[in-house]
């Protein structure tokens, strides 16, 4: 059996582990946060391919249009321009794309609505906020600047990989997509573990665990799996 590419590496890697956004983000030095989105309904964790979409002036026929065009599956990241205060759309586009399209999961850039019934069907929906308000569904064309906009946060945001839990949305951008990140990633897990060892068996301070890193000068306080695994990294 061939390995699998890079990404599926690193998309299997954090969903098997449930590597958190926070995780992801402290792996990527502190970068990669999409800011604004919040969680709709709590306790939700997923990660994949994102996939961008877009609605604007009010109206979220493109949505509609675009929508159906996507590829099953990954995460969609549907973008607003010039919507005010209307929402992107409500319960039924989340069903068409979370039920028929198989997405993991949204991430809204802009508002939502039919936020009791989303709750009610516990949607993985990540959104700027909610109101009753929804955008029209006319047909109205793109202005220029907005298409423009539109196409450079797509090929931003189209292929990369992104991990979305209540934290927020962390996101890895395509050419973090790496063997490197991999391993950062490996790594990141690894420390975690170290770290509540010797928090919660040890009885070490945070201080001792996390600043001065007693353990890497020390490594016989650790058990042997943790020492084997460590000595992969050149620390």
């Amino acid at each position: 059996m061939s390995q699998p590419d890079i990404k599926t590496q690193i998309i299997n890697l954090i969903e098997r582990n449930r590597i958190s956004s926070v995780e992801v983000a402290d792996a990527l030095g502190k970068t990669g946060v999409i800011n604004g989105p919040g969680i709709l309904t709590p306790g939700k964790f997923c990660v994949g391919e994102v996939q961008y979409i877009y609605g604007h002036s009010e109206t979220n026929w493109p949505i509609h249009e675009q929508g159906e065009k996507l590829r099953d599956g990954g995460i969609l990241f549907v973008d607003t321009f010039e919507c005010n205060d209307k929402a992107a759309f409500g319960d039924l586009v989340s069903k068409y794309f979370i039920l028929y399209k198989r997405m993991q999961g949204l991430v809204v850039n802009g508002l939502i609505r039919d936020a009791h019934t989303l709750r009610k069907e516990n949607y993985a929906i990540w959104s700027l906020g909610t109101t009753p308000l929804g955008c029209s569904n006319v047909n109205i064309e793109s202005p220029p600047h907005v298409v423009e906009e539109a196409k450079k946060k797509k090929q931003y945001f189209e292929g990369s990989i992104m991990v979305c839990d209540d934290s927020g949305c962390t996101m890895i951008a395509k050419e973090m997509i790496t063997e490197e990140t991999l391993k950062k990633l490996e790594f990141m897990e690894l420390q975690e573990d170290i770290w509540y060892y010797c928090l919660d068996t040890l009885k070490w301070s945070t201080y001792e665990t996390i600043c001065l890193k007693k353990y890497l000068t020390d490594k016989s306080v650790l058990p042997s799996v943790l020492i084997e695994k460590l000595e992969e990294y050149d620390l």
